[in-house]
């Protein structure tokens, strides 16, 4: 079996830093031009309640600007402190409800080829009232035109 360098062959953009999303947060809009998939690890910490939706959005800009809500593939780790995933779920644009318990994680699989034409950036949307809930999201990139040491940025 072989491994491989993440740094080298894919690219990590800290989304969305870890932050209470009372009120809702959205992460930053990431590029897919140059890239064929995109992980998206939505991270929860703790949580007073649970938050409200896990929405992914096509944008059409770094700005977010023209954001749609998309369906997405999610995997659930919804066990406090665990790492098995559930199975694939195909979620729909509506969004996913999580679960309220503290230190558990969404992956969110999506292929740049999902993405409606125009809107090659994407965005995780973290909806909420004023249940105090700390999270963050995390993209990894794959499948890259041009990948290397130093990858560019996807950020614009």
């Amino acid at each position: 079996m072989k491994g491989y360098y993440l740094a080298q062959e894919g690219h990590v953009v800290n989304a969305l830093p870890p932050v209470d999303i009372t009120g809702g947060k959205t992460s930053q809009a990431i590029s897919l031009k140059n890239w064929g998939h995109a992980t998206l690890l939505v991270l929860i910490g703790l949580s007073a309640a649970a938050f409200n939706k896990i929405i992914v959005n096509a944008c059409s800009d770094a700005a977010g600007d023209n954001p749609v809500a998309i369906p997405f593939n999610l995997f659930a780790c919804e066990t406090a402190g665990g790492d098995v995933n559930t199975g694939r779920q195909a979620i729909l644009a509506a969004g996913y409800t999580p679960s309220a318990n503290d230190g558990i994680f969404y992956v969110i699989e999506l292929d740049a080829a999902e993405l409606p034409q125009g809107s090659p950036y994407v965005q995780v949307q973290l909806t909420n009232g004023v249940n105090s809930v700390i999270a963050s999201v995390v993209a990894v990139l794959s499948g890259g035109r041009f990948a290397g040491d130093q990858s560019a940025t996807v950020l614009v």
